[in-house]
């Protein structure tokens, strides 16, 4: 992927190297475990953090040993990059369809970070919180994606950035926010299929960017394509639960299964409209 000529986005929120410790997490049951149970199920974290968890105390102060090495720069530099891509292609989009687009910030933290959608450990992944129009990612889940998931490569990588945005693009355009009143009158396998369908759509929208940030900066190479094809399929619903349980379970399913992802995410690259990724209809 070719992304060291392109600019670096002024919206990155370093945190890297600061500890965060909580209090006492109101209801009884610790943050740290409900966003580990929902990263070994397969659950977007933010569902979990969204329900309003609080806490009596947090604190943040500087980590003794938690400086980022050169590795970790360079990297802190790509996903500033490719920040900065998804900008320039949104504010695009969004101009074309009489619209403003408003540039989400994007937090780097080391091993937990407090969202005003609540508190997460690394372990969630990255996420976004609608509360905040912050993404939130700790880079040592690159190591995660290329071991665990055995999708390696810059361009997978790019590719979670631009799926978290897709996120942000939803609630810019009304979308999470309906998805949100639609559960509280849905029960819990309506409310995963809504999810997949949230999910897949935030797909999509990363194959959008992938589609108008090559068309602006030629940054695809050869292989790109097929290295977010297979990032997709790596983190749906069908592998991850067959890896952690031995076991699928289709009603459960919360981000949609590896084909359902590759094929959404496809259609963006190939589109680039994101008026052809209305899941909701489609499924």
């Amino acid at each position: 992927m070719r992304w060291r000529e392109g600019r670096k986005s002024e919206n990155i929120e370093d945190r890297r190297g600061m500890r965060v410790s909580r209090g006492v997490v109101g209801g009884g049951v610790g943050t740290i475990i409900i966003v580990l149970v929902a990263w070994y199920f397969g659950i977007d974290p933010t569902i979990i953090l969204n329900q309003g968890v609080q806490t009596d105390s947090t604190s943040v102060t500087p980590s003794l040993n938690g400086q980022p090495g050169e590795q970790d720069n360079e990297l802190a530099d790509f996903v500033s990059t490719v920040l900065a891509d998804t900008e320039d292609a949104w504010h695009e989009i969004f101009r074309r369809m009489g619209r403003t687009y408003q540039e989400p910030t994007l937090v780097l933290f080391t091993d937990a970070a407090e969202s005003a959608c609540g508190f997460a450990r690394s372990a969630v992944g990255p996420f976004y919180c609608p509360a905040d129009h912050k993404v939130y990612i700790d880079l040592s889940f690159y190591h995660d994606l290329k071991e665990r998931f055995e999708a390696p490569g810059d361009f997978a990588q790019a590719y979670v950035i631009a799926h978290e945005v897709g996120h942000h693009v939803q609630t810019l355009l009304g979308i999470s926010q309906k998805v949100m009143s639609a559960r509280e009158s849905l029960g819990e396998t309506e409310m995963n299929r809504l999810s997949v369908f949230q999910e897949l759509q935030a797909d999509c929208f990363a194959g959008v960017w992938a589609y108008h940030a090559d068309k602006a900066r030629k940054i695809v190479e050869e292989g790109d394509i097929e290295e977010g094809l297979n990032a997709a399929a790596s983190i749906g619903d069908d592998r991850i639960q067959m890896q952690s349980r031995g076991y699928v379970s289709p009603e459960s399913f919360t981000h949609g299964s590896s084909k359902q992802r590759v094929q959404w995410f496809r259609r963006g690259i190939e589109s680039g409209d994101p008026e052809d990724c209305d899941t909701f209809s489609s499924n």
